[in-house]
């Protein structure tokens, strides 16, 4: 669809659920909720290291809403600023509280373009949990420096979009410098995702961890370590219910 019936459509929808954000963002330094990321930081075996950009707040939704019969939770796995990325095409992660039959349908925009770089319905869930999409298989390259906003949207009824029950944020892919490319270069797995998240490039790291646990899904450690990871930027509700299918 053209940007107009983007926004009239997607955007009512992340109006009702904006009041959410500050709720579901990270909470400044300081306190008691401080110290519990530290600590979940510190189960989890490493430390995501926001980039220093001064970013405002990016990721929008994260509240529940009705949806035909059910309440439904939506979430991008995105942190409450604009993640990073070193890859021309990434997988975009997002976490679903229960199946639903509605169409889902994820959309990437680029300001500086007319058109969306994509709009795709994808399949329903038939189980609740984490999502995702591969951006390679979707044909989608992104252009370094440029930022892009990603939705996901739950739609309720098709001709009225403004029901969609619709989760948003933010990415904007990086070239590494040499020292992050050496990095890189040399580490498994486990490593890659330490120096990605250190790095601050949010979205390589959750894509890593989330490898590992696809090839090795009764791991329990790596369900523990997302968990923790994704407790870092706010996304408490999504870090609990990873936790739970980690016994």
């Amino acid at each position: 669809m053209k940007l107009y019936t983007l926004f009239g459509g997607l955007v009512p929808g992340l109006l009702i659920t904006a009041s959410t954000v500050l709720a579901a963002g990270p909470a400044a330094p300081g306190g008691s909720d401080a110290q519990a990321k530290s600590d979940s930081a510190s189960a989890g075996g490493f430390s995501y290291r926001p980039p220093m950009r001064g970013a405002p707040a990016a990721r929008i939704g994260g509240g529940t809403r009705g949806i035909g019969d059910m309440t439904l939770e939506l979430v991008v796995l995105a942190p409450d600023h604009t993640g990073l990325t070193t890859k021309e095409q990434p997988t975009l992660y997002w976490y679903i509280s229960k199946p639903v039959a509605s169409r889902l349908e994820v959309t990437v925009i680029n300001d500086q373009a007319i058109d969306p770089a994509l709009e795709e319905e994808v399949n329903a869930p038939t189980h609740a949990g984490i999502q995702s999409i591969d951006l390679a298989k979707a044909g989608v390259k992104l252009k370094p420096g440029v930022e892009y906003r990603w939705f996901v949207s739950a739609i309720a009824d098709p001709d009225q979009r403004s029901n969609d029950v619709v989760a948003s944020g933010t990415i904007e892919r990086i070239t590494p410098d040499a020292a992050l490319k050496s990095k890189i270069a040399g580490a498994d797995d486990q490593s890659l995702a330490r120096v990605y998240a250190q790095a601050g490039v949010w979205y390589d790291t959750i894509d890593t961890l989330s490898r590992m646990i696809e090839k090795s899904p009764n791991d329990s450690a790596l369900r523990q370590q997302r968990a923790a990871l994704l407790e870092q930027v706010g996304l408490k509700s999504v870090a609990d219910s990873t936790r739970a299918s980690a016994h």
